[in-house]
């Protein structure tokens, strides 16, 4: 246990937001002058991953503070109902408040999900979520992909007015005397710059279409060379519905979006300075996981390239340096230990048993560039399990029943060059091929996690009415605010 004892914890999490696509982190274009502000007075944490990329499992993996195959929430249509033991039931049992606003992508508020209280939360779309991604042996066609382009624009959204609802009621809550009689953990999760990519005017015209960077690979566009992104790309063929006016458009608008998510992290921050308790609250930036933009062809998450498997994650408060980045990986899996850290609560079996470190910990510690971490897919438009370990320069990403992938990141940063297929036969790529697998192995069985996820998920078709009734359950691309969900 650090000496942190008593802490309230804030954790605001964004949805979709890539880690490179802030001023903190370097970029060239984005504004994010609040998030750069939280990254002066605290810790950037530069190699921060999801534990899968994509929204429900990841959001389960956070909740439960476990890697998605050992919880079994595997997919968008197996949300987490609060049956497994979650860190906010566990500060909760201990007399910690612990509220959630916003975006949870749980199964349900009628679950216990471990919050005192919920307000304004998104759940998925009638207890079932996005039935569609569990066929993944014989995927239909996904003829929602195209809405993605459609809906690039100026303009507000059901989205930004959920993420100003948010940010109110996040706000009114912090400043609440109340928050003064008891600690608290609070999870403010706002859902941009999630698409739809339709921006407010005012962050839409920050960015010139004209300047934006192009994608990774845009001039030289070819297929995936993988057996298995290509299933990826052709499941998801956004890329089809772009031209260069609209790539330009889309990133615009992300970019947009971003900054107006920036705007309301800094009303929530003004708000906690603002009700004395800053100096008593460690403060956690994230995201759930990145966004393709266009790199390599892709567009979302779903793979495991930086751009989709990595996430922006800052810490600040006190204990935490200050104008710090460490290169040490970490994962949201570290969520859960660090907001037992941070509280004071004590710690059970099940705590220490999990694979997540404290933020605080690893804040005040030397870089450790052998640390693994893991991420993991076996959601819609996959037809095998995915597996990601990254340690040092390395990425090794193994796909169950293909070939794997390797790069050096120190050398490729845009993985450009699978080191697996281009330069197998030197001694230090078959070195680290090793290493990679042997890394993996000690986590799990990635044969055996494969067949049990499809074992789960064939139950949860049948438990759904079979194919058709999957298919034609809830056909969306993006999932509803809880307004629209009441319109259903």
């Amino acid at each position: 246990m650090s000496n942190f004892d008593g802490k309230n914890i804030l954790i605001i999490i964004s949805d979709e937001h890539r880690k490179d696509a802030m001023g903190c982190a370097g970029h060239p274009l984005v504004k994010t002058p609040n998030l750069d502000a939280l990254a002066a007075r605290g810790t950037q944490f530069t190699n921060a991953y999801t534990p899968s990329p994509m929204c429900v499992p990841t959001r389960a993996g956070i909740a439960c503070g476990d890697h998605v195959h050992n919880i079994r929430h595997w997919d968008s249509a197996t949300p987490y109902d609060g049956k497994h033991r979650s860190w906010m039931r566990h500060l909760r049992d201990q007399g910690v408040e612990v509220a959630s606003i916003g975006k949870l992508h749980f199964r349900s508020a009628d679950d216990d999900n471990g919050f005192s209280e919920e307000i304004l939360p998104m759940h998925v779309v009638g207890g079932v979520g996005w039935a569609i991604g569990l066929l993944r042996e014989d995927p239909p066609d996904y003829d929602s992909a195209s809405e993605l382009a459609q809906d690039v624009g100026v303009g507000e959204s059901t989205y930004t007015d959920y993420d100003l609802s948010i940010t109110r009621a996040a706000t009114d809550w912090l400043q609440n005397p109340q928050r003064q009689e008891k600690p608290w953990a609070a999870f403010v999760s706002l859902v941009s710059p999630h698409y739809p990519l339709t921006a407010p005017k005012k962050f839409y015209d920050m960015y010139d279409p004209a300047r934006v960077d192009l994608p990774i690979s845009y001039e030289n566009r070819t297929e995936p060379e993988h057996a298995e992104l290509k299933n990826i790309a052709e499941f998801f063929d956004y890329d089809r519905y772009f031209d260069e006016q609209k790539m330009r458009e889309a990133k615009v608008a992300y970019y947009g979006l971003t900054t107006f998510m920036d705007e309301c992290v800094g009303q929530v921050l003004n708000a906690l300075d603002e009700s004395g308790q800053a100096e008593n609250t460690i403060v956690i930036y994230v995201s759930d996981h990145g966004d393709m933009l266009g790199d390599q062809g892709f567009w979302t998450k779903q793979v495991m390239y930086e751009a989709s498997v990595g996430v922006p994650m800052i810490a600040a408060g006190p204990g935490i340096p200050v104008g710090q980045k460490i290169s040490t990986g970490t994962t949201l899996l570290d969520i859960a230990a660090t907001a037992v850290d941070a509280t004071g609560v004590s710690k059970d079996k099940q705590s220490k048993a999990l694979p997540g470190k404290s933020l605080l910990d690893i804040a005040n510690q030397p870089n450790d560039p052998d640390r693994t971490i893991f991420s993991e897919y076996h959601d819609g438009g996959s037809t095998t399990g995915t597996f990601m370990v990254r340690w040092a320069n390395w990425k090794y990403v193994y796909y169950v029943g293909h070939g794997p992938q390797l790069f050096n990141l120190t050398n490729d940063p845009h993985e450009l060059v699978n080191l697996a297929v281009e330069l197998s036969t030197e001694p230090a790529v078959q070195t680290a091929l090793q290493e990679g697998e042997k890394r993996l192995r000690e986590i799990c069985d990635p044969e055996a996690v494969n067949a049990q996820c499809f074992d789960d998920q064939h139950r949860r078709i049948e438990e759904l009415g079979g194919r058709d009734a999957c298919i034609n359950a809830y056909v969306f691309n993006h999932t509803p605010t809880p307004d629209e969900q009441k319109k259903l």
